[in-house]
């Protein structure tokens, strides 16, 4: 029987091993391909000759590289930078639509990079009848897939000015099959020129519906660095090839050298001499297009590479704060709002929440604008923009499976393409990490609000309190709110919405309306709607008009105030000719923003903002919340003193993010760690690990002591040491004789200096290493390796054990599925908010840093909630922000009825985190007790009193009181064991009045006191 036994073992593992080495072997080939990736595509560099269009001198000629798949004829893609960049600044975009399997053509806009010719801000006959053109070459590739002759099939992206241009096209052309513009703009006048107060009625429809009012007040911060990007007259700044390189190849088709009748046209001759389709019917006349300059003249200097009407535009709008008609006109042709009425291609909208420049309010506009005309519309909000930074792998991802569905490509990967109709936005968590990057999570409705076919937006009101209230517009304007540095706030990071609260409260400058404390979360998702009245203060300096700027801010508990979207809605408001209070509508700036339950809502409008260009007169304005239901706390709404908030429900939605490759090397991986724990178990039998002392695991319980499901806190302490000891070879011992308790709502410190033996403990702890004595019970029960308690302990001890070729997001994943408990009792959203990584959650771990990698690690340690989390010198790598945010989170966690034990060698970090200290010194324990009391036993103690000389005076007449010191409004006396609140009596009695009283001793100077004056590293 026995031999039989022995050699059905040998023959079940020689099984085994074979397995193991065919997992070996699959395991090796999915990850070399994960690693050798897709292939490069093959790269052209070219030159094509365009009109100059009226008014221009001679040809322009673009700078162009075309990106070919390894798999043609295929869908093409024209790739358009940002205002100020160049084609080298999407050659990264390029290349990953080339991977997905389109043809990818990216280019320098005239007037930028190596291209030749003047920036007329994406004007119809300039900028865009370029892009006309480049899709006249595409229809001759023969790597392009034809529609028909001439009409390639094509979508066309970009950001920012490339995302306008990609919008204008769509309207002008109609062979653009599908576009997907992010972060830019509806009209330019109203980005640059907004006005967000009117006397009508207050819009309902769409969340982040703007009101786009006349006469707006000058952006001028943002302009600035727009005028200043297009001065540098060198053609090659940006991008452009070393001097001494060689000249890309002029790959221009014959046909474009051919001099057409108007710019406008992008009619042009295929290789086979056939016409092709031209732009779309509503492309405006040659004849009716004003020159932008007369014909063979240079712009001045001072224009830099500008075309002399968007020059002169600049220098009156900047001299005088307003647009003239002719500006609006001109602003007005080469903004998306002219044509996006009549876009039928799909269109995949992308806008930041994080972006002064270019609101959510501008693709609300555009959104509305194309579904009113029966296009195809689907929005997304991300958590950036031009002050948070590009879209990130996630929604570049979303970009190519818009194509792949309108474009038709079948060698895109299988990626859900957003919903037609629908909108995706980003929300922020309260927990951030380096640098403030939130953590984010994506929420998606199926329906935009307020568009064709979809009900209106869902408007809470949150009433409001506050009187009328006197502000000063000063002399000059000056000073003024800081609020916004453009182009920095996503630097800041999470500071930015601070600062820009305590920048924007200048004294005597705004008035302020608040709620009371909110009952339950809210999240908004839009523009704030609010009705205001402004009027003049009799006797005071007045105008014929008010320039303010109003703005929402979160009033934590705790007083901290943040500048919901760090932006603010500058309104111009006439005064009513009979002298009286004008009432008016204001959308205040559109934001994605969770309130939390017990915060406040407040509403600041001031006369200043550094970002704009405000009045410069003096004058006093009263600014009030319409209607008389403000006060009093009464029901209000947006009519009667209170704030309409968008609410858009929806579903959260976390997208895969692990790679195929490496997730199949990995699951090998795991599959050969269960095969060797069988093949181990086959080999010898492990002892089962002992229950709790002097007790069976009942039926029912998972053996730890639980019943099966049970999450409650149990009767047993934590964690119980005792007698515990670690030797080496060689006479080491590294712990001796270590004994402590850790309680329930506990977080408990294990200080020590380096070599004192807290991690040999920790170890010992987790299973990892045998004591030479002594015993550790977890809950109640013997820990041993693999131990069935240990389920209930999360740590993280001696290093984060990360993989580095995947995401943040897919480690935390992949360690919970190989727990084998479900995924549901992960709390992977808790996980993740704690982590605060925001978007690096996607990027590969070896991207991270030291710190990065520390937070998460911490949260994985954290997930599924265990009773027991045990944490090695977790602020390492972590900056002051980052550990005060720690700090906050063990305390949460203990105060949820679990334990944290935290080993560290920071004194201060453990005196403000753990509310109980073990002591460790050369492996034994040399001080358990309270913080408090390890504080206080020196019996020194501070007292802040209204008259130091004198309270130091009858300090020094007690008995047994001795070394009384005098530091400024503070008295410093050794009790020498005499009651504290004696002495406080004694003060108080003799007329000295006492403001605060503790001990004077840190925990450094306990702990110092414990180990000696060894310095610790």
């Amino acid at each position: 029987m026995t031999a039989r036994l022995r050699v059905t073992r040998r023959r079940v593992v020689a099984v085994l091993v074979v397995l193991a080495l065919v997992l070996l072997a699959g395991a090796a080939a999915a990850i070399g391909a994960a690693r050798s990736g897709p292939a490069q595509p093959r790269i052209q560099e070219f030159r094509l000759s365009v009109p100059g269009g009226p008014g221009q001198p001679g040809p322009v000629s673009l700078d162009a590289t075309i990106y070919l798949p390894a798999t043609t004829p295929a869908p093409a893609v024209l790739v358009a930078h940002g205002f100020g960049g160049s084609k080298t600044s999407v050659d990264a975009d390029a290349r990953d639509l080339a991977n997905l399997g389109f043809v990818a053509l990216a280019w320098s806009a005239r007037g930028f990079g190596r291209s030749t010719g003047q920036i007329a801000l994406d004007s119809p006959d300039y900028e865009v009848a370029d892009a006309s053109r480049l899709i006249d070459y595409l229809a001759t590739r023969p790597e392009v897939r034809l529609d028909r002759p001439g009409d390639p099939r094509v979508g066309v992206t970009g950001g920012s000015y490339g995302g306008a241009l990609a919008l204008l096209l769509a309207g002008y052309d109609h062979r653009v099959d599908a576009i997907a513009p992010a972060i830019t703009w509806n009209d330019l006048g109203q980005a640059l020129f907004p006005n967000t107060a009117t006397t009508g009625p207050l819009p309902s429809d769409t969340p982040a519906h703007g009101v786009f009012g006349p006469d707006g007040v000058f952006k001028r911060g943002w302009a600035g660095i727009f005028f200043s990007a297009g001065l540098n007259t060198n053609p090659g700044r940006s991008g452009a090839a070393p001097a001494t390189a060689a000249p890309p190849v002029d790959d221009t088709p014959a046909s474009s050298d051919v001099e057409v009748p108007s710019s406008t046209s992008a009619t042009g001759s295929t290789a086979a001499g056939s016409t092709a389709p031209g732009p779309a019917a509503g492309s405006p006349p040659a004849a009716a297009s004003a020159p932008l300059a007369p014909p063979n003249t240079a712009p001045p200097t001072s224009c830099g590479r500008f075309v002399p009407a968007v020059c002169q535009a600049y220098a009156e709008s900047a001299t005088t704060g307003r647009a003239s008609p002719a500006t609006i006109e001109l602003l007005r042709r080469s903004s998306p709002a002219s044509v996006a009425g009549r876009i039928t291609a799909p269109t995949l909208l992308i806008q930041g929440e994080t972006d002064t420049l270019f609101g959510l309010d501008q693709a609300d506009a555009t959104a509305r604008e194309i579904a009113a005309g029966g296009g195809p519309v689907s929005v997304i909000w991300y958590s950036g923009g031009h002050d948070g930074g590009a879209p990130g792998p996630t929604v570049r991802a979303r970009i190519g499976a818009w194509f792949d569905k309108y474009l038709g490509n079948p060698a895109a990967p299988d990626t859900a393409a957003p919903l037609v109709g629908g909108l995706d936005y980003a929300v922020q968590g309260g927990v951030r990490g380096g640098r403030g990057t939130p953590t984010v999570r994506t929420v998606t409705a199926e329906h935009y609000p307020g568009l064709a076919g979809a009900p209106p937006v869902q408007l809470d009101t949150i009433a409001l309190h506050g009187a009328a209230q006197d502000v000063l517009n000063p002399p000059g304007g000056t000073p003024a709110a800081l609020t916004a540095v453009p182009g920095i706030g996503g630097a800041l990071g999470s500071l930015a919405g601070r600062l820009a609260a305590i920048g924007s409260a200048l004294p005597g400058q705004s008035a302020t309306f608040g709620s009371d404390p909110l009952p339950s979360q809210v999240l908004i998702a839009g523009s704030p709607r609010i009705r205001l009245t402004v009027g003049a203060v009799p006797g005071q300096p007045t105008a014929a008009e008010a320039v303010l700027f109003g703005s929402v801010l979160d009033l934590g508990p705790d007083g901290r105030r943040t500048l919901l979207g760090g932006a603010v809605a500058p309104m111009r408001i006439p005064l009513p000719a009979g002298g009286g209070p004008a009432e008016v509508t204001v959308t205040l700036p559109a934001v994605v923003a969770p309130i939390a339950a017990g915060h406040r809502l407040v509403v600041a409008v001031a006369t200043t903002d550094q970002a704009y260009q405000g009045s410069t007169g003096t004058a006093v304005w009263r600014i009030g919340l319409a209607g008389a239901g403000a006060a009093d706390g009464g029901t209000a709404s947006v009519d009667t003193g209170g704030l309409a908030v968008p609410v858009v429900p929806g579903r959260s939605a976390t997208a895969n993010t692990v790679p195929t490759g490496p997730a199949v090397g990995i699951a090998v991986i795991v599959a050969l760690a269960l095969l060797a724990g069988l093949v181990g178990w086959l080999l010898r039998r492990r002892r089962e690990a002992a229950p709790a002392v002097g007790t069976a695991a009942p039926s029912g319980t998972d053996g730890t002591g639980r019943a099966h499901g049970e999450t409650g806190a149990d009767e047993l302490p934590p964690l119980v040491i005792e007698g515990l000891r670690k030797s080496y070879p060689g006479g080491i011992t590294a712990v001796d004789g270590v004994s402590f308790t850790a309680r329930h709502n506990q977080v408990l410190g294990l200080l020590g200096p380096n070599g004192a033996g807290k991690t040999t403990v920790l170890r010992m702890l987790m299973g990892l290493i045998h004591p030479t004595e002594g015993t550790l019970r977890v809950f109640g029960h013997q820990v041993t390796p693999g131990a069935a308690v240990l389920s209930r302990v999360g740590s993280f001890v001696e290093g984060p054990g990360l993989l580095p070729h995947l995401s943040g997001a897919a480690n935390l994943r992949l360690y919970w599925a190989s727990t084998g408990r479900p995924a549901a009792d992960a709390h992977l959203d808790e996980a993740l908010e704690i982590a605060g990584l925001g978007s690096a959650l996607e990027r590969a771990v070896r991207t991270y840093s030291q710190g990065m990698r520390q937070r998460l690690a911490i949260a994985q340690a954290m997930l599924g909630l265990p009773d027991l989390l045990v944490l090695d010198e977790p602020t390492n790598g972590l900056d002051p922000p980052q550990i005060h945010a720690m700090r906050e989170v063990l305390r949460n966690y203990a105060r949820d009825g679990r334990s944290v034990l935290v080993s560290s060698h920071l004194l201060a970090e453990v005196e403000q985190t753990c509310d109980h200290v073990v002591v460790m010194h050369r492996g034994k324990v040399v001080a358990d007790g309270s913080v408090a009391d390890l504080v206080a036993g020196g019996g020194q103690a501070s007292f802040r009193v209204d008259d130091p000389e004198r309270a130091a005076a009858l300090l020094r007449e007690l008995a047994g009181v001795g070394s009384v010191q005098v530091d400024g409004d503070s008295v410093h006396a050794d009790l020498n064991g005499t009651p504290r609140a004696d002495v406080v009596g004694r003060l108080v009695r003799s007329g000295v009045a006492v403001e605060a009283a503790g001990p004077r001793r840190r925990l450094e100077d306990a702990f110092l006191q414990l180990v000696g004056e060894e310095r610790t590293p």
